[in-house]
């Protein structure tokens, strides 16, 4: 599985040399070798060929609402192998949940303004990572429920539990 950033004709060929399939996102205006673009199919789960590939891809797509927002938007989904769009679509909306995570984890925790520049940065962002998702996986277990996370309320709980603790802590070592 891939981000649709990896949908590039470069990436498909190189998963295609390797002997490998791949599942990524793709634009919807990819242009067809017929002139058209994707979003001007009408049935998921088609072979096509894309501009620029010479063995056809299996096209999928499914309709992503984001948390907050009322409205869907729709997501395109290839599949080097041919495969029923439902399954291309399963695994396209998995993609997106461990997207979600990632996404929560960067910007509740502050990661998105951590340093990535050199070696010593990128070993930081690892054990912050880690630690972030440590500390939200504590916050989902003490929720009880069986869901899948819900990371917003999982970050929440952590910092309404740690917050109080390591202020006092702080007064105490003060004092």
């Amino acid at each position: 599985m891939a981000d649709t950033a990896l949908g590039s004709v470069e990436f498909v060929q190189g998963i295609r040399r390797l002997k490998l399939h791949a599942i990524t996102g793709v634009r919807y205006d990819r242009q067809l070798v017929d002139g058209r673009q994707l979003f001007k199919l009408h049935r998921p789960g088609q072979q096509v060929r894309l501009e620029g590939l010479s063995f056809p891809v299996t096209i999928a797509w499914f309709y992503l609402k984001r948390d907050g927002d009322s409205k869907r938007s729709k997501r395109y989904v290839l599949s080097t192998r041919p495969l029923k769009a439902c399954t291309i679509v399963w695994w396209g909306q998995h993609r997106w949940q461990i997207e979600g995570f990632f996404k929560t984890a960067k910007y509740r925790f502050g990661l998105h303004r951590f340093g990535q520049q050199t070696l010593l940065g990128l070993y930081r962002w690892l054990v912050l990572s880690l630690v972030a998702f440590i500390l939200a996986h504590w916050g989902y277990l003490s929720m009880h429920t069986s869901t899948f996370p819900n990371w917003v309320v999982a970050a929440r709980t952590v910092f309404e539990a740690a917050l109080p603790q390591i202020a006092i802590a702080l007064l105490i070592q003060q004092i």
